[in-house]
């Protein structure tokens, strides 16, 4: 692997394209390190990582030379820029809210024994979320929760550990932020998710499930395996009848699945079912991503995963090859154009093809 650091006064794109230029018929796993005084802010904490493969680029064909060159340079000098996020809360029901900003939703459970906070997105953000909790209540956060270990759901961390909140995570999440994890993203190839400090790894974790009782609500975290990853956990606040279930259920459409660590398709399928029948009529369901749902929304997003996995399936034992299934295109029909060939692609994998 070789390792390229860009510092300034040099540009990454012109680097980047130099590079790629070069390297165009070789296998070359490249480390790129943008430190933060390249980017539009001076976040000295957020030097940025990145793991490119340039054969995936080039023989895949999934993106341009140009398009590599403005993600990258891109998701360095403008997704760092928290200072024009706005965080929005909206009440949920009872002392359960949701707040919206920049990465994973965020579950608020507020009362008298401190805000419990599901997931913390990015710590460049946590003194706006503060700002947001402290509109619903004047408690502190006592305990956050990260329903698994992805940087956008889990990042907050480095400033809630630091303020003495307890955090919480199935204990493979815990072990994940533990060491430099690799993240697949369909479309950018990976995305290098460095180890976090020792203040912000959970403290306390689980197995299969654990509950709390605070703010006069019985918490349940439980554990849904190999689902989005193998570090899962979905919140139910049990007597306000609200679920947060983290990138289990999503609501931008086909979802990205973390496979290199743990997920798969059918574990998603798993997870929703479970869900379900956790779920009445009554139900609110804070996903992932997306606006607040209900229990027919948690049916729909479980219907288009099956009947994606149903028609790949059909299409394998008519003795379809991969090629000729990829191009039948089993997931049309649903909003996700970025991951249709990328969950086809896993399908086939579970099933054995």
């Amino acid at each position: 692997m070789l390792q390229l650091n860009i510092r300034p006064p040099l540009n990454p794109t012109i680097i980047l394209a130099n590079f790629l230029n070069n390297t165009a018929n070789r296998s070359i796993l490249l480390r790129l390190n943008i430190p933060a005084s390249t980017q539009s802010n001076d976040h000295s904490h957020n030097n940025l990582s990145y793991l490119v493969s340039t054969q995936f680029f080039l023989a895949m064909k999934f993106l341009t030379a140009s398009t590599v060159l403005f993600f990258f340079y891109s998701i360095t000098c403008h997704s760092q820029d928290f200072d024009k996020v706005e965080i929005t809360t909206e009440h949920v029901r009872d002392d359960v809210y949701i707040l919206f900003g920049y990465g994973g939703n965020i579950g608020v459970l507020q009362g008298e024994d401190g805000f419990l906070i599901v997931d913390d997105q990015f710590e460049p953000l946590v003194e706006k979320i503060g700002a947001a909790l402290a509109v619903i209540g004047p408690e502190g956060v006592s305990y956050a929760v990260n329903t698994h270990f992805h940087f956008d759901h889990s990042d907050g961390n480095k400033a809630f550990g630091k303020m003495g909140t307890t955090l919480i995570a199935h204990q493979n999440a815990r072990k994940k932020l533990m060491e430099d994890v690799l993240l697949m993203v369909p479309g950018f190839d990976t995305i290098v998710q460095e180890a976090y400090p020792g203040h912000a790894l959970p403290a306390v974790t689980f197995g299969s499930s654990m509950s709390l009782r605070l703010n006069n609500q019985t918490v349940n975290l439980i554990h849904v395996e190999n689902a989005h990853t193998d570090t899962d956990v979905v919140v139910h606040f049990k007597e306000s009848n609200v679920l947060h279930t983290g990138d289990v259920f999503v609501r931008y459409g086909i979802p990205f699945i973390d496979g290199p660590n743990g997920g798969s398709v059918g574990g998603m399928i798993r997870a929703a079912n479970t869900i379900l029948e956790m779920c009445d009529d009554d139900t609110l369901i804070i996903p992932g991503h997306g606006q607040l749902s209900n229990k027919s929304d948690l049916m729909a997003f479980r219907d288009m995963l099956q009947g994606i996995w149903d028609r790949t399936a059909e299409l394998v034992k008519a003795g379809k090859g991969k090629a000729e299934i990829l191009d039948s295109k089993p997931a049309s029909g649903f909003p996700g154009e970025m991951t249709a060939d990328y969950i086809v692609l896993m399908i086939l994998e579970e099933i054995g093809k």
